[in-house]
């Protein structure tokens, strides 16, 4: 344990789409103190047609970033937390052994599986029971695509990806919740496995190891990893909010009950934090999701594709030989005219990788809009087209919900971009508070902090200290008037 005239230290590993980084935060009453050890790249690999993750090569990062958190602490922290993406997995045979590299949720096995899970368990009635949005690549998806594969039949256990990387480091198994619920096989309203709709569509959810919730215990680092690591044990593994989502709410400075959050990344995930679930069949036909988040509350979002339009726009740029620098480019965006040309930034046509200037190109051409000629015209469509998207998804929670909000809080990379906030909060005629940019190391940390006792009291509490001791930016909103047309042009777009 760090000693007593000195804050705790903990260290959060926060592993996104394209990469991961190790955080080192000081936590005591009244302070909260974040520095980044180590970042990493996070690049999947295609294998025989089959698109995976790296997880070994994610793991040594893991491992590298603790031993530099190692360093700048003296070899002592209190405790390490995992947050990840959702809905991916990896197979364990009986020995605990890895069955493969896990399979990438962009990877095309899916295609086609709602379709028999839906004959097995309509539509309708799977949301009833889980209230999660229809996504091709929920893992309810994915465990249906790999039955009857020689990997699945040798599997003994499924871990997703953070309890997959705690396994890992202290040998004990577990499944937590915030991660579990976006499986489309929990109930939120119980926090208990689904196991009705499991069972009939050949699921069995022992396969994975009992439910953990945010705070709970996790076991400590294994003693070949305090080796390997520099850390001096013993060292927990508390787990967080373990979706990177529910630690980035966790980590929004609201004040009170009556916002919206936009966590802005890879994906925008843009909804309310809610007591209960919401699965009516309105709810259900506007695609909106109900993931649990930290100290039992529901995260009712929407899946927005976010800054993978861009980038995936920039690598294929990049692999045409004009790669763009970033903060050049959105100074360029932003002297290009709003709201010229505009995409259904939730469109499933631009979930997989590849040559997305093109399918944008096509979308536009599509609608009638004018084509981007030039990267900073492909920027600004991105941006506004989010800015539209984000507008819906909050209109549409506070009616479908019943709860209505005053401020929308965009956290996460996102809260870096000025001018997809300022597009923001002119779409959605509301203050936007940017801000802060590792909301999700700070919920993982902070929930750390409140199991080792470093602080106390309730996730408002948490966000108070959040408030205190972070600057976020504020965007107010202005011209509505153009806004509100663009949000009519694109609902008469779509297909009733």
């Amino acid at each position: 344990m760090s000693m007593p005239d000195q804050p705790a230290a903990f260290a959060a590993v926060d592993l996104g789409a394209s990469s991961g980084r190790v955080i080192v935060g000081r936590v005591g009453p009244g302070t909260v103190d974040l520095t980044e050890v180590h970042r990493f790249p996070n690049t999947p690999v295609r294998v025989g047609g089959v698109l995976h993750w790296d997880i070994l090569s994610l793991y040594a990062g893991v491992l590298h970033g603790l031993r530099e958190a190692a360093r700048r602490t003296d070899g002592r922290i209190s405790g390490v937390g995992i947050d990840s993406w959702a809905v991916d997995y990896g197979l364990l045979d009986a020995r605990g052994a890895l069955l493969g590299n896990p399979v990438h949720y962009r990877d095309s096995r899916t295609d086609g599986i709602p379709e028999q899970v839906y004959a097995a368990v309509p539509a309708a009635e799977l949301y009833a029971a889980t209230g999660i949005q229809h996504a091709p690549f929920n893992t309810v998806h994915q465990l249906v695509a790999a039955r009857g594969t020689p990997q699945f039949a040798a599997a003994r256990r499924a871990l997703l990806i953070p309890d997959l990387l705690a396994y890992w480091l202290t040998g004990e198994a577990g499944t937590e919740l915030t991660n579990a619920s976006t499986t489309q096989l929990l109930d939120p309203g119980t926090g208990e496995w689904a196991d009705g709709v499991a069972k009939r569509l050949g699921i069995d959810t022992a396969m994975f190891p009992p439910l953990r919730r945010p705070g709970d215990h996790a076991g400590y680092l294994r003693d070949d990893v305090l080796a390997e690591t520099c850390l001096a044990g013993p060292v927990a593994v508390t787990a967080v909010g373990s979706h990177d989502t529910a630690s980035a709410v966790a980590g929004v400075p609201a004040e009170g009950s009556r916002f919206a959050y936009i966590s802005s990344g890879t994906w925008s995930l843009a909804g309310l934090e809610l007591d209960a679930p919401v699965r009516t069949e309105d709810s259900r036909a506007a695609n909106f999701t109900n993931e649990l988040g930290v100290d039992g509350t529901v995260r009712y979002l929407r899946n927005i594709m976010g800054h993978w339009l861009l980038q995936e726009c920039m690598r294929q740029w990049a692999h045409e030989g004009r790669p763009q620098d970033l903060h050049g480019l959105l100074a360029a965006a932003a002297d290009v005219p709003p709201l010229r040309s505009l995409v259904d930034a939730g469109d499933q046509r631009f979930l997989a990788p590849g040559d997305m200037p093109r399918r944008i190109a096509d979308a536009c051409r599509a609608a009638g809009d004018p084509v981007p000629a030039c990267p900073a015209e492909f920027a600004r469509c991105i941006f506004d087209s989010l800015a539209l998207a984000h507008r819906e998804a909050v209109l549409e929670a506070q009616r479908l919900s019943g709860h209505g909000v005053d401020t929308v809080h965009i956290v996460g990379g996102g809260a870096q971009n000025a001018l997809l906030c300022q597009a923001t909060a002119d779409a959605c005629g509301l203050p936007v508070v940017a801000g802060p940019v590792e909301a999700a190391a700070l919920g993982n940390i902070l929930v750390q902090a409140r199991a080792h006792g470093a602080v106390d009291g309730t996730l408002g509490d948490l966000r108070s200290l959040i408030r205190r001791t972070q600057q976020p930016d504020t965007y107010l909103p202005r011209g509505a008037q153009a806004w509100d047309a663009a949000a009519e042009q694109m609902a008469a777009r779509r297909p009733r």
